[in-house]
């Protein structure tokens, strides 16, 4: 309208607050050239429009197999043990809905779609043609009529929801038993910036039934243990006992022995620290240090973020073992099978490497300057 009327691309673009440069490129864009001038019409950037805002062209999954195959093994590929043998898990069948709280999910590897993302060009960095954004996996799973992915894969995102809503994270409680002597102020400040290996974080992961799983995950490498804590001789069998031992696994002589049979599997020189929020079943501390050699230290009340890879990686074991579920239910190779599933997925924060390649990288780097007997890892950790 402002064209018919003869005012020029300065006028024009300050009665409508944009740029001249702009308005001086839509006039040029949308010329009509059939009558061999170059005049701009109305009608001409209408059908400019209307074409450019169809989609006729297919999303990169839809086209490329070898991509959709790629993205869909690394969402919902089966759980194995280092050994090749596959970990079917619970039996959970598509609802067409989201994922159900406190109810078992279906175990799968489970990368994300950044994970997905990232490590395509590590995969494969001679095909151009591998390559998809994280957004695009996400709009072919939440949006209907992509048709690249299976709407079902959707139940194989870490959360479980249908759209994307923000996870809100619970904040633990512990109780003050410690001294100030194994407090995280003191401990060691070269486990504060990651740099040297061998200093871990504990957890429990609860579930119904008083069941629960230890977790510890390594700072450096963000190498991953899961310990079985299963229920101990007498539980549920009468009445509880007074001031009685706890029977349910994961009270305070449990979890000692759990952490003392892993800790005491691995190499001396990669268990310098454990750092633990002030739960009871911590208690018996000063026993670990004893059997172990660890230096055990104590989160600040209330702060879980001085234990940020060990909250992380709890909240990714949720997806193998979600709250409500009875725990005790798994035993101790299906644990280790979830733990080396978690710890061959690539990881943004290791410039996505994964967490076993970056074990057994800082294992033979110090093995190689120390001379260390211990060579024997368990299973879990295998260097072959």
């Amino acid at each position: 309208m402002y064209k018919a009327q003869g005012l020029g691309v300065c006028a024009i673009a300050r009665k409508i607050g944009r740029s001249a440069s702009a308005i001086s490129r839509g006039l040029r864009r949308n010329a009509a050239t059939r009558s061999g001038g170059f005049e701009y019409r109305a009608t001409t950037a209408q059908w400019h429009a209307d074409r450019a805002a169809r989609r006729p062209k297919a999303t990169k999954l839809a086209q490329n197999d070898a991509l959709r195959q790629y993205v869909e093994d690394r969402l919902s590929g089966q759980v194995s043990d280092p050994n090749g043998n596959i970990i079917a898990g619970p039996d959970v069948p598509w609802t067409k809905r989201r994922s159900v709280r406190r109810q078992h999910r279906r175990w799968t590897t489970a990368w994300s779609p950044e994970q997905i993302a990232r490590r395509l060009p590590l995969d494969f960095p001679d095909d151009p043609m591998m390559r998809i954004s994280h957004e695009a996996i996400y709009q072919s799973l939440f949006i209907q009529g992509r048709g690249a992915l299976r709407r079902e894969l959707v139940a194989c995102l870490r959360s479980g929801r249908a759209l994307r809503v923000p996870r809100a994270r619970r904040k633990g409680k512990g109780k003050p038993f410690v001294s100030d002597q194994v407090m995280i102020s003191e401990r060691p400040a070269e486990a504060d910036d990651r740099a040297v290996p061998g200093h871990w974080e504990g957890d429990l992961i609860l579930g119904l039934k008083s069941s629960a799983i230890g977790t510890l995950v390594e700072r450096s490498t963000r190498f991953t243990l899961l310990l079985h804590l299963p229920p101990m001789p007498g539980h549920g069998a009468g009445p509880r006992k007074k001031n009685g031992p706890a029977l349910a696994g994961h009270g305070a002589e449990a979890v000692r022995d759990a952490i003392t049979k892993s800790i005491q599997s691995l190499p001396k020189h990669l268990c310098k620290s454990l750092t633990w929020d002030q739960g009871a079943e911590m208690a018996q501390h000063e026993k670990v240090k004893t059997d172990t050699g660890i230096d055990v230290f104590f989160c600040d009340p209330q702060s879980p973020w001085q234990r940020g890879s060990n909250e992380n990686t709890n909240g990714l074991l949720r997806q193998y073992f979600p709250k409500g579920t009875d725990l005790s239910t798994h035993d101790e190779s299906a644990l280790d099978a979830v733990a080396y599933t978690l710890n061959n997925r690539p990881r943004k924060t290791l410039g996505w490497k994964t967490p076993l390649r970056r074990w057994k990288k800082s294992y033979y780097e110090i093995s190689i300057n120390r001379c260390d007997d211990r060579l024997n890892l368990p299973l879990r950790i295998s260097l072959a």
